[in-house]
């Protein structure tokens, strides 16, 4: 489809992909995935506090670097969107739901959440292993027990209550 000026036009908005798990449940090995399955744009939430910031050592400063992150992809993201794009954001998803449906309802682009299942003590080894071999792209800084445990108190599962398209990843691999 093309514009009175010949451009062309996407045909509608693109598909907005995101994560939800526990810390170490495997949101960035699904969100990378999906980026080459779908041919989408990737926003990792740890690649851009590594970057920007050299990652976080408390959940105050995390909370609050995140939130500086967040504030710059509202500017771009329905934009991104409502081209034709689709974004794949690699950020938690359990406790910024309300801000991820802003960004797609912006531009009434379609979404899906992937919910990412694992116990405490999976991604308690996942984290140590990421602590030990700071793999490029998904490493900030050191995920210390404290900090894990801070986090996961936070974590929320979703519900079908919340309106969201979701899809269920089970992982019990313990390598």
């Amino acid at each position: 489809m093309a514009d009175e000026s010949g451009r062309e036009m996407a045909a509608g908005p693109g598909v907005l992909y995101f994560m939800c798990g526990r810390a170490g449940a495997g949101k960035s090995t699904l969100a990378r995935k999906m980026c080459a399955d779908r041919n989408a744009i990737l926003f990792c939430e740890d690649q851009w506090l590594a970057r920007l910031f050299d990652g976080a050592t408390t959940l105050d400063e995390y909370i609050h670097r995140r939130g500086r992150i967040r504030k710059l992809l509202e500017e771009h993201v329905p934009a991104i969107l409502k081209a034709g794009h689709s974004v794949v954001l690699d950020f938690g998803g359990n406790t910024i739901r309300s801000w991820v449906r802003a960004l797609f309802e912006s531009v009434a682009a379609p979404h899906e959440l992937h919910y990412i299942v694992a116990d405490s003590m999976l991604c308690r080894l996942r984290i140590a292993e990421r602590n030990r071999t700071k793999p490029e792209g998904i490493y900030w800084g050191h995920v210390s027990e404290e900090l894990f445990d801070a986090v996961d108190k936070l974590f929320q599962p979703p519900t079908s209550d919340e309106g969201f398209v979701i899809f269920e990843h089970v992982t019990v691999d313990y390598y």
